[in-house]
C-alpha cells in the first residue's frame, strides 16, 4: 500500500511559540560520545541528525539553536567520528551523528562507526524520532537508502528534512521532492511528512523546531 507522503504544514502560532522558547532557551554542548558505554542516561528523549558528509547538518543544528557554532562542520568529509550529544532546557537531547558516506575515511574508521551507529539506533529506548537529512540539490542515493534501511530495521521513525533548497529552482524542488516520496515508498519507519529546509535563508526552521518541541 503507498503512503501519502506531504510536505509538513506551516505550524499555528501557539506551536511556533513552543518551538521558538525551546530553542531559545539555553543550547549546551553536552560531550562526543565513541561507544555505547559512553552514552549519557537515558532520562530524557532525544532527536537525532543524521546525513552524508557535507549535506548541511551542523549549518542546520547551528539554524535551529541560533548559535553560529554549536555544530563544527568540518571541511574534510569524515572527520568527525563521534556522536554529539547537546542539552536543551526543558526539552530533548540533540544528537548529532558523523556524516556516512564519506570516500576518504580509512575502512577501520568506517567499520567501527557503522557499528556504533547500529548500536545507538537500535538500544537507545529514549531515540523518538531521526531527522534524516537529504540534499535537494541531489535527492536520496543508494548510501542515504542504506541508513534508511537501517533506520527501518532497527524500528526507528525517520522523518527527511531536504537541505539547501535555496541553491536550486522551483521546478527543480518539485522534482526532488517527487523522487524523495517515491523512494521512501519502501521503507516502513518513514515519517510522512517532509521538512524543506534552508539554513542560509531561515526556511523551514520554524517547522522543524515545532515538530521537535511537539515530540517533547
Amino acid at each position: 500500500m503507498q503512503m501519502d507522503f506531504t510536505l509538513a504544514p506551516e505550524p499555528d502560532d501557539a506551536s511556533r511559540e513552543r518551538g521558538r522558547l525551546l530553542f531559545a532557551a539555553s543550547v549546551e554542548f553536552l560531550k562526543g560520545v565513541v561507544a555505547m558505554a559512553g552514552l549519557p542516561p537515558a532520562d530524557r528523549i532525544e532527536v537525532c541528525f543524521a546525513g552524508r558528509s557535507n549535506v548541511g547538518k551542523s549549518s542546520l543544528i547551528n539554524a535551529l539553536t541560533n548559535r553560529k557554532n554549536l555544530a563544527r562542520a568540518s571541511n574534510t568529509p569524515g572527520r568527525t567520528q563521534e556522536i554529539n550529544y547537546f542539552t536543551t532546557e526543558g526539552g530533548p537531547y540533540l544528537v548529532d551523528l558523523p556524516g556516512y558516506g564519506f570516500a576518504e575515511a580509512p575502512v577501520a574508521v568506517v567499520k567501527k562507526w557503522q557499528a556504533l551507529l547500529k548500536s545507538y539506533l537500535s538500544g537507545r529506548a529514549t531515540l523518538r524520532r531521526a531527522f534524516v537529512l537529504i540534499d535537494a540539490r541531489h535527492g536520496i542515493k543508494a548510501v542515504d537508502d542504506e541508513i534508511l534501511t537501517l533506520l527501518d530495521r532497527s524500528a526507528v521513525t525517520f522523518q527527511v528534512v531536504l537541505t539547501k533548497v535555496d541553491k536550486i529552482s522551483m521546478a527543480e524542488r518539485e522534482k526532488v521532492i517527487a523522487q524523495v516520496k517515491g523512494a521512501l515508498q519502501k521503507h516502513p519507519a518513514a515519517y510522512p511528512e517532509l521538512v524543506v529546509t534552508s539554513s542560509e535563508k531561515g526556511e523551514g526552521i520554524e517547522t522543524l523546531r515545532t515538530i521537535i518541541a511537539t515530540l517533547a
